[in-house]
C-alpha cells in the first residue's frame, strides 16, 4: 500500500477526531481564511521551519502538498491562538531545538536543506525512544497538527478524499413521482 493510500484511508477519521469535533477544524479553517495579523504569532522562520517539516511529510504529488493547502497558517492559529502561553513558549522551544538538529546533523536551516536531508533529520527525530523528550515532544505534536490540518483542508476533503462537507444538495426543481389518488377509506365506497 503506498503511504498517500495509507493517509488517504485513516486520514479523515483520524482528522475529525484529533481535536474532538470537525467544528473545530473549521473554526481553525476559518480563521485561517480571515487572515490578517495573528498576535502572538509564530515567525517566518518558524513558518518556514513547519512549511519544510509539513512538505517533508505530506510532499505534491498528484495531490497537493502541505503547504499547498495552507498547513503552516493553519498550525500557527492553532499554536498562537489556542494554545497557553507557556505550551506556545515549549512549542517554540521545541521548533528552535529541531533547528539545531538540522544544522548539527547537516550544517543548515531545516528549510535550506535538500529533501533527503530534512528526510534524516525527521528520521532521527522519529527513531527516539523517549518521545516525551524534546525536540521530539514537538515534532510529534507537529507531525500530529500537520496531519489534521492537512485532512482537514478543504481542497483535501473536496479534491482527495471526495468528501462533501455539506452532505446532500437543495434541488427546488427535482421530480416528484405522481401517484393515484385514492379517497379516504382506500376507495372501496361509492358514493351515489
Amino acid at each position: 500500500m503506498e503511504r498517500r493510500d495509507l493517509l488517504r484511508a485513516t486520514g479523515a477519521a483520524a482528522a475529525l477526531s484529533f481535536f474532538g469535533a470537525p467544528r473545530d477544524a473549521l473554526a481553525m479553517w476559518s480563521r485561517v481564511a480571515h487572515g490578517g495579523a495573528i498576535l502572538g504569532g509564530l515567525s517566518e522562520q518558524q513558518l518556514a521551519l513547519i512549511g519544510a517539516v509539513a512538505d517533508t511529510i505530506l510532499p505534491r504529488t498528484d495531490t497537493p502538498s502541505a503547504t499547498d493547502v495552507g498547513v503552516p497558517a493553519f498550525v500557527d492559529v492553532v499554536v498562537s491562538e489556542n494554545d497557553s502561553d507557556e505550551d506556545r513558549a515549549a512549542f517554540v522551544a521545541g521548533l528552535d531545538l529541531i533547528e539545531a538538529r538540522a544544522k548539527n546533523a547537516a550544517g543548515n536551516a531545516f528549510a535550506q536543506l535538500e529533501p533527503s536531508a530534512r528526510a534524516s533529520v525527521i528520521e532521527s527525530i522519529e527513531a527516539e525512544a523517549d518521545r516525551r523528550a524534546e525536540p521530539a515532544r514537538t515534532y510529534w505534536r507537529l507531525k500530529g497538527l500537520i496531519v489534521h490540518g492537512y485532512f482537514t483542508s478543504e481542497p483535501v476533503m473536496k479534491e482527495v478524499l471526495k468528501v462533501e462537507v455539506m452532505p446532500g444538495r437543495f434541488e427546488g426543481s427535482a421530480p416528484m413521482p405522481v401517484r393515484a389518488s385514492t379517497p379516504p377509506g382506500g376507495g372501496a365506497h361509492r358514493h351515489a
